[in-house]
């Protein structure tokens, strides 16, 4: 097995409509294809991370590449794993419109972000944060400057 780690650009912004339409496309061919991970999604940036057989994985990165809706596809981890990090298929995403994302079955609010798998490398933990990061901003911080939760607010 292996993980693949990539950033890229939307060629344009997706909608409340078409993030949803993604949500299922992807659930449904990564379970056929026994992909799993994590996607982020914010502004028209986009970073994931997926594991699978390499064969798999190797195959929809190079399908990704080439898909006409991203642009700058940059590859930054590309390593085999022993065991997967993500069992389940989850994808973050900060809202352009928060109302229409409270609907979005399976889709993660950043303040909601579950903690990292504990199974992840440190290495691979701080990647996935820094990605985390970069695509969707810090979480904002609570009155005591930790990082806010459901219960904090």
């Amino acid at each position: 097995m292996k993980h693949i780690v990539y950033l890229s650009r939307a060629v344009r912004p997706l909608s409340d409509q078409e993030l949803q339409e993604l949500l299922t496309q992807c659930r449904h061919d990564n379970k056929r294809q026994g992909i799993t991970g994590i996607l982020f999604y914010s502004h028209g940036h986009i970073a994931q991370l997926f594991e699978g057989e390499a064969e798999a994985a190797d195959v929809l990165f190079n399908r990704i590449a080439q898909d006409g809706r991203h642009s700058d596809v940059t590859k930054l981890v590309d390593r085999v794993i022993t065991e997967r990090s993500f069992p389940g298929w989850a994808m973050a995403f900060h809202p352009l419109e928060p109302a229409g994302f409270e609907a979005l079955e399976g889709f993660l609010l950043p303040d909601r972000m579950p903690p990292l798998p504990t199974g992840l490398s440190i290495a691979d933990a701080t990647l996935v944060d820094l990605v985390r990061l970069a695509v969707l901003g810090p979480i904002p911080a609570a009155a005591d400057g930790s990082p806010e939760t459901e219960e904090t607010r």
